[in-house]
């Protein structure tokens, strides 16, 4: 079985080779059906690897294996979490390969490859990303996946505003990109070891951490948690969701977002977590700060969007923050947790982008307050809608709903408060999105006829333009059945027995620690804050359609729409602001005392 753990990357690389190569020749319809099957032959490989990574099999690419302790190969490992993330990342770019089938515009000829291959490359650097057992080599696959992920954001290169945010998406995660190589030189100066674990071992060998070792910290994180869209490095995950792709946008907050927070995780509880390392209280005040500051942005920022995909990323920026806040407990259950709400978040989240990819193609919008009443004919899309809303609040029996339960226990104390208004807040946006939109509730808007906002700093969603060569008259089949999979998947994660207990097993097998099992499992409690926080969300959202004006906080929302500039140097300017803050959080690992 390890022999096998290269193909998760080899295969859809060579497919996307094929792609570039023959789809020149090659008629829509067999190009993306090419790709398809590449990605569930992935997905499945993925699975059945799964099944077989206990123990964690390690596979040295090419037989450069160790000599006396030292090694120069690249290493793969295929551990539970690992695995999970690749067989995730693969279903759903099989669901966003899936969903494009009927919904962009017939590419001109010679060109039906491209974005299909450009998704495999995107796909194989997520693979990567997720099994690779050294940093360097986990670096190249994070900017195999950004390469892929710039053009992608991009792909529609005829609009200027495309163009400017895969530009600030290509700025602000390359110099993401440079802080993580720089603190993984600094890592192999002091140990002379790339591999995650080698690592690991020889600064817990040198002793008490050191300035050295608190830089290579804070610049490691940085670039991870730039790809997580962690507060203060998030302002490129609205601006980039707002110009890519409906099927980018399923797999920038689907999956590679989580990746991020994926990143922080492994690296951590591998590298940093001996007694070389960062101690547990500074890596718990560093992930416990930026993760409530991220949910609570995250939230208010949703809470004042009436563009609906941008209202989308700052959920996803949120629920972000509320993974952070999980891993950061340091604890077996905070990570089983997370991992679960993970798998759920991924389904729901990709859902509703899908669905919003739907009334841009059929009305030519994605304001609220344009949209308003227009959408009463597409019922299953609102049923959909509705039901994704549900699934982010963590109404059981979701996996959103059983992984924000463990977490919460895991987190305790005030933070569990968080967890229910963050959740609540993000489903109430999409609930009022979903009874102004699909049902005409509430007076109408006054800039309902798409003159634009009352507050000049308010992105509306007005001006987009559908992503098909016109709009739809009937919404496809594959557009309608890909969510509503994604979200049966969603509420599988948590209603199927065993599935959590599962995720606990897989986690429990990679920890540095040793085997350590954990029960994930409904408790009383963890239902009664699913339920607070899906009433909570039913009631903001009620309120917010019948009084418009009432939940409105605008001099908030002035202020955090006015730092999301859309300038470049603005938010370079905050990326550094973060690495600063990282490392002042982590400063007390260093003192002397």
């Amino acid at each position: 079985m390890p022999h096998l753990l290269p193909l998760l990357v080899a295969v859809p690389l060579l497919g996307a080779a094929l792609l570039a190569a023959g789809g020149r020749h090659m008629p829509r319809v067999v190009a993306e059906s090419t790709a398809c099957a590449v990605a569930a032959g992935t997905a499945a490989l993925a699975v059945v690897l799964l099944a077989h990574s206990s123990p964690p099999p390690t596979e040295w690419a090419g037989g450069w294996e160790p000599v006396d302790g030292h090694s120069v190969g690249i290493a793969l490992t295929g551990d539970g979490p690992g695995l999970g993330m690749a067989a995730l990342v693969s279903v759903l770019t099989l669901a966003a390969l899936a969903y494009s089938w009927r919904s962009f515009d017939e590419p001109p000829p010679g060109h039906a490859g491209a974005f299909p291959a450009l998704v495999l490359v995107f796909q194989a650097g997520m693979c990567g990303f997720s099994i690779a057992g050294d940093l360097f080599n986990a670096f190249v696959w994070f900017e195999l996946m950004s390469v892929a992920a710039y053009a992608l954001t991009g792909h529609r290169v005829e609009e200027a505003r495309a163009v400017q945010g895969a530009l600030t998406f290509a700025v602000v995660n390359s110099l993401g990109a440079y802080a993580l190589l720089m603190g993984i030189a600094l890592l192999y100066a002091r140990t002379g070891e790339l591999g995650l674990a080698e690592i690991g071992h020889a600064l817990d060998a040198h002793g008490p951490p050191d300035a050295t070792v608190l830089a290579a910290f804070v610049l490691v994180l940085t670039g991870l948690l730039v790809k997580a869209a962690a507060v203060p490095f998030q302002f490129w995950l609205p601006d980039a969701h707002a110009v890519a792709p409906t099927p980018v946008c399923m797999l920038l907050s689907g999956v590679m977002v989580e990746l991020g927070v994926f990143g922080v995780w492994r690296v951590y509880d591998t590298v940093f977590s001996g007694p070389g390392g960062l101690p547990a209280a500074d890596a718990e005040r560093v992930l416990s700060v930026l993760g409530a500051l991220t949910a609570v942005i995250g939230a208010v920022m949703c809470w004042h969007q009436r563009h609906i995909k941008r209202l989308l990323a700052y959920s996803t920026i949120a629920h972000t923050g509320l993974f952070l806040l999980g891993i950061g407990t340091l604890a077996p259950g905070g990570d089983d947790g997370i991992a679960l709400y993970v798998v759920g978040h991924a389904g729901v989240k990709a859902a509703l982008f899908a669905c919003a990819g739907i009334l841009l193609d059929r009305y030519g919008s994605v304001d609220e307050h344009v949209l308003h009443g227009r959408a009463r004919p597409l019922r299953s899309v609102a049923v959909m809608f509705v039901v994704g809303a549900l699934g982010l609040a963590g109404l059981p029996p979701f996996g959103t709903a059983l992984g924000k339960s463990a977490a919460e226990e895991a987190v305790g104390g005030p933070l569990t408060v968080l967890y229910v208004l963050a959740s609540a807040v993000t489903a109430a946006a999409v609930l009022r999105v979903a009874a102004r939109v699909f049902l005409g509730l509430g007076p109408t808007p006054r800039d309902a006829g798409g003159q634009g906002a009352a507050d000049p700093d308010e992105t509306t969603g007005s001006g987009e333009q559908p992503e098909t060569t016109r709009r739809l008259g009937r919404v496809p089949d594959t557009m309608t059945v890909v969510p509503a999979l994604l979200l049966a998947g969603a509420l599988a994660a948590g209603a199927v027995p065993g599935f959590g207990d599962a995720v606990a097993r897989a986690m429990g097998e990679a920890t540095t620690a040793g085997l350590v099992h954990t029960s994930v499992h409904w408790t009383p409690v963890g239902v009664g804050l699913g339920l607070l926080s899906t009433v909570l969300a039913a009631v903001l959202a009620a309120v917010a359609v019948a009084r418009p004006g009432r939940l409105v906080a605008p001099g908030w929302a002035t202020v955090l729409r006015r730092l999301q500039s859309g300038h470049v140097g603005d938010y370079v300017a905050w990326l550094l602001v973060g690495a600063t803050v990282m490392g002042v959080l982590a400063l007390p690992a260093v003192l002397p005392g």
